[in-house]
């Protein structure tokens, strides 16, 4: 029952961080509008991929995740 509990407390706390983050994305400017995101407008359709926002995001993750194994 101990290593369920900490499972809790740690996606409780993942959870809490990326709720926050959420919070505060929007108030990064540049954050979804860099080069190499896809935006597509057309007449009735528009089609927004945020390709190079991902990957950057995705390192971020990366090494961070890296140090916390550490």
């Amino acid at each position: 029952m101990v290593g369920i509990g900490k499972l809790l407390i740690v996606t409780g706390i993942v959870l809490i961080a990326v709720g926050v983050l959420l919070q505060f994305a929007g108030r990064v400017p540049w954050l979804g509008r860099l080069p190499g995101d896809i935006y597509v407008q057309r007449e009735h359709f528009s089609f927004y991929f945020p390709l190079t926002t991902s990957v950057l995001i995705s390192i971020v993750l990366t090494v961070l995740l890296w140090l916390l194994r550490r």
